[in-house]
């Protein structure tokens, strides 16, 4: 399913500049609009508020939420990856690794974990650049600890999500200002180096401050109110009280979090301990929290920045300021991790259907096919185990499927797959859940009768047969399609795999390209293929067994 329109996605994608005429009145407001002009310019800048406006849309989707994050994640293959690499290194050793889909890293970590995640690795993978890659290292890996550390010094895991973006996003300004104005951040940090303080620094360089300057953005990528308050530092000096409202609690505890990201940014490991126990003594009353307990989380959350940053690859130079924030502690006794169990196996060997039935493609002598067909394999691979351990562990049925189709769709390459299952009557099947291009449009539009109709998608269910159009142009193949398909969809190449339950069609997973021959099968490829589609019959199964 695609993620729920969102008013501002438009104007944010098409014009950041004109934003500030909506938002609340801001110091220096005619600088924002045209600091935010030159920034459009720069090819990221459209790119990162485009990819941050719709996984932030997808919060307020809770009914939609999982399959919107796993898909709107799947759009960018580079985020993909890093994802991944991140789920899968110590810092998730609770989920047990081995995790190779979204959809699973989805299901075990949880919606608003993998959401703050990707809102975070948007950072990394739009703000990159030779000229100065160490400084904006440096400021993403302090965000990040920041991030970590205030999720952590919650005690109720939905102040933790909502603490975790409002620390990331409290000093945008600063990072938004070293990638995209670099002059003018150089300029700000040589002034603070000769004691100025960095908000005169900033206002005197750019005509507003930095924390103005991330509001601005903020506003313009659409963050919810809540979020822009944590990004907004409370003035004055830590209450010595305990703060009996939760907002502003929420916001000390942001503050506090940024500014210990700040001391082990600041203070090598001799002269860290007296600032870091300071600095805790400080906010502890009006946090609630013990001093020693704020300490040890910033070093919990310093090891973790570590194995997340060996995860993805960041390198920092040994004896850099950066290397301070990412310090690894020694690694604690690890729990025994319980070995993944073996793949399931179908034993559906090819039918036929009028020569139409899904057999393995002749081998092709292109290095290049040979190597996508090793990937493609080592993907469903991969997938089958997710989706084995899935079902060994209960996990839900929805979960179970949006494992299945994703693996299929990382591993094909496809332009979409989607999931069809029979209504209630038993008559038809239609379209229920997708992933790629325009996967929800496309779904309503699947109504396949399974009395009465000859064509080949109910020739396909009620036989059984796995099938694969390699050219719907053909005209043996072209004749027999529904005109509905041909008119409203038309892929030139499709793959179907019915889905069947004592006999009797339970549903359907459709998958196309945008190209003719685009989907190859090997035999292993195609013997993994028919194990995915029998592991979600599997799940049907286990879902009516244990209902």
């Amino acid at each position: 399913m695609q993620p729920t329109s969102d008013p501002t996605a438009p104007a944010a994608a098409a014009g950041l500049g004109d934003e500030q005429d909506n938002a609340q009145p801001l110091e220096g407001a005619g600088t924002l609009a045209g600091l935010l002009r030159r920034m459009r310019h720069q090819t990221d800048f459209p790119a990162m508020s485009e990819s941050v406006v719709r996984v932030q849309a997808l919060a307020g989707s809770e009914t939609e939420s999982l399959n919107s994050l796993t898909n709107e994640i799947l759009k960018d293959v580079a985020l993909t990856q890093k994802l991944l690499r991140l789920v899968n290194s110590a810092q998730f050793a609770h989920t047990g690794g081995g995790i190779s889909t979204v959809s699973r890293a989805v299901s075990l970590i949880g919606f608003a974990g993998i959401r703050n995640l990707a809102m975070s690795l948007l950072l990394l993978e739009h703000m990159q650049d030779k000229a100065h890659a160490q400084q904006l290292r440096t400021e993403f890996l302090r965000s990040l600890l920041a991030a970590s550390l205030a999720s952590d010094l919650c005690p109720v895991v939905r102040e933790g999500e909502e603490a975790f973006i409002g620390a990331l996003f409290q000093n945008l300004g600063r990072m938004l200002a070293g990638f995209y104005l670099p002059d003018e951040a150089r300029r700000v940090r040589e002034a603070v180096a000769a004691g100025e303080s960095e908000v005169a620094a900033s206002l005197k360089v750019l005509r507003l401050d930095y924390e103005a300057l991330g509001l601005g953005v903020a506003r313009a990528w659409g963050l919810p109110g809540p979020i822009q308050r944590l990004m907004s530092r409370p003035a004055g000096r830590p209450p010595l009280r305990l703060l009996a409202d939760n907002a502003d609690r929420l916001r000390w505890l942001v503050l506090a979090a940024n500014e210990a990201a700040d001391v082990v940014l600041a203070h090598d490991e001799n002269a860290l301990p007296p600032k870091l126990q300071r600095l805790a003594q400080q906010y502890a009353a009006s946090l609630g929290l013990e001093a020693d307990h704020v300490v040890q989380s910033v070093h919990l959350a310093r090891d973790r920045l570590a194995q997340a940053a060996e995860a993805l690859g960041i390198a920092v130079l040994p004896q850099s300021p950066a290397a301070r924030l990412a310090r690894r502690l020694p690694p604690p006794p690890s729990a025994a991790t319980e070995p993944g169990a073996e793949p399931l196996h179908g034993d559906d060997a090819p039918d036929t259907l009028s020569g139409l039935a899904l057999t393995a493609s002749p081998p092709a002598p292109q290095a290049s096919t040979a190597t996508a067909d090793a990937v493609a394999v080592g993907l469903l691979s991969t997938g089958i185990q997710d989706v084995t351990q899935a079902l060994a562990d209960g996990g839900a049925l929805n979960d179970v499927l949006r494992m299945v189709l994703e693996t299929l769709f990382r591993a094909l390459g496809c332009r979409r797959v989607l999931l069809c299952l029979r209504d209630a009557s038993g008559q038809q099947l239609l379209g229920r859940m997708g992933l790629g291009e325009e996967a929800t449009e496309v779904a309503r539009r699947f109504k396949l009768p399974l009395q009465g109709a000859n064509d080949l998608f109910a020739l396909v269910c009620n036989k059984g047969v796995d099938t694969l159009i390699s050219d719907a142009s053909a005209p043996n193949v072209a004749q027999r399609l529904p005109a509905w398909y041909r008119e409203q969809i038309g892929a030139p190449c499709f793959l179907l795999l019915p889905m069947q339950f004592k006999g009797a069609p339970l549903g359907l997973i459709y998958a196309d390209t945008n190209t003719a021959g685009a989907i190859v099968l090997g035999e292993q490829a195609l013997a993994l293929v028919k194990t995915l589609r029998n592991q979600a019959v599997m799940a049907f199964r286990q879902t009516r067994v244990g209902g």
